[in-house]
């Protein structure tokens, strides 16, 4: 059975029907949003509706029950729009866009972390996700508790469990707003009860309250919700109002500002309620496409290894491979005698790669201090001196084929010498 998208999202998001309804991470909030709607409604249906049902000629008890009923199933039908559906999530891209390489420079650069794009005449920054390895799209934001870049970011929600953003925010302020309406109907069907027992006995308020305690408990509860939802809807309303998000009123703050989205109030509710919702850029139901396997890796193995000289070439290494270099059998190179000064009177020395100021360590090539002095006469070749020769010692090492190198190349110098001394005996002493 071929894999679907959905099965492997790099998101936080949970999936519920094979795809069908998409969740953010905390979708457990969602039962705590349903008990608060839910719970409030059961019991106003069975303690004050019913009560109601006889208090009012021509079925009036009847409709109000009814409205209570098909109010609340409205209100979830929104909360399963605002939560369970895409809200305007950008597909990632499997690679990092092409870097801008300068003519002179070839060495491949990351991204640049922001550009500039034109909105309305005026300049907008856009920034570089490296989550998502793409530009973000003006007023887009990566939410960090979905993990996924949202198109016109509001906020992430926790009551809802998702994030609000363009394809789910009309229903999220209808959502918002119903609620709203719930609690004003419920507290004002709950005070007309606590009139119609006060009629009924003679009584005042407070033992009216008394004999109906389900109408208070709801009053005070629809008092409590209606601060918060009320002022989350007089909110919205000032943002859809001026074409604001929750993300740009408390970053950007646009008082002082020109806002390139506002297109007067008229047009601002106008694009919110009555334009066309864009489709879903994901097909989270639809198969997912393997591309080849190196070939990730084959881009960050190359932005990873960078040249430093054209004169490496010649020596023969592998950059992009990441092996070490090969080099010559016999390499003639200065050396350093006893003034400091750089002569090439010894033919016989090898080359460790720090003569020519490189570091060979794990393929990669970078300053190196300088080579030790040579062995006096009669010494080892392998160990001329207790230095660093043959071990690591800061950043630099010698690997094993060099040492063999200069082993041999050692052996015969002292079969030189040897020759050269039995003809005429004089001592040399490097220094």
């Amino acid at each position: 059975m071929e894999e679907r998208v959905y099965q492997s999202w790099q998101g936080s998001n949970k999936f519920l029907f094979h795809g069908r309804l998409i969740f953010g991470p905390d979708v457990r909030s969602l039962l705590v949003t349903l008990f608060l709607l839910i719970g409030p409604a059961v019991i106003f249906c069975v303690f004050v509706a019913r009560d109601l049902l006889d208090r009012f000629s021509n079925n009036g008890g009847i409709a109000i029950m009814v409205v209570m009923v098909v109010y609340t199933a409205y209100i979830l039908v929104l909360l399963l729009l605002t939560s369970g559906r895409d809200p305007g999530i950008i597909p990632r891209n499997a690679h990092p866009p092409e870097p801008e390489e300068d003519a002179e420079d070839w060495t491949p650069r990351r991204p640049a972390r922001t550009k500039d794009v034109i909105v309305n005449g005026v300049a907008v920054k856009i920034k570089y996700c490296d989550t998502c390895m793409l530009y973000r799209p003006p007023r887009c934001s990566h939410c960090s508790i979905c993990n996924n870049c949202v198109e016109r970011f509001d906020h992430h929600c926790p009551w809802v469990g998702q994030c609000i953003g363009q394809r789910n925010y009309r229903f999220f302020f209808m959502f918002v707003s119903s609620a709203t309406l719930m609690c004003v109907y419920v507290f004002a069907m709950c005070a007309l009860e606590i009139k119609f027992v006060m009629d009924d006995h003679q009584s005042s308020a407070w033992k009216a309250m008394r004999k109906s305690p389900a109408s208070i408990a709801l009053m005070a509860y629809t008092f409590v919700a209606l601060w918060f939802v009320g002022g989350l809807t007089l909110f919205h309303l000032y943002l859809i109002g001026t074409n604001q998000t929750t993300y740009e009123n408390f970053r950007y703050r646009y008082d002082n500002k020109v806002n390139p989205y506002n297109l007067g109030v008229v047009d601002n509710f106008r694009e919110i309620f009555f334009s066309k919702i864009a489709p879903s850029k994901n097909h989270f139901r639809g198969k997912v496409t393997k591309e080849s396997s190196g070939q990730g890796q084959g881009v960050r193995q190359q932005m990873a290894v960078t040249p430093t000289a054209t004169s490496l070439k010649s020596a023969g290494s592998d950059l992009e491979g990441g092996v070490k270099p090969a080099w010559p059998e016999r390499v003639a190179l200065p050396t350093s005698n006893s003034g400091g000064e750089v002569s090439s009177d010894d033919p016989g020395r090898v080359s460790n790669g720090g003569d020519i100021g490189l570091d060979i360590k794990n393929g990669t090539f970078s300053r190196a201090p300088p080579a030790p002095a040579p062995a006096v006469a009669g010494s080892s070749a392998l160990h001329p001196r207790r230095s660093s020769w043959g071990r690591k010692s800061g950043s630099w090492e010698i690997t094993p084929d060099i040492m063999a190198l200069a082993a041999g190349v050692g052996g015969r110098d002292e079969e030189g010498r040897a020759n050269g001394a039995a003809s005429n005996p004089q001592t040399t002493t490097n220094r």
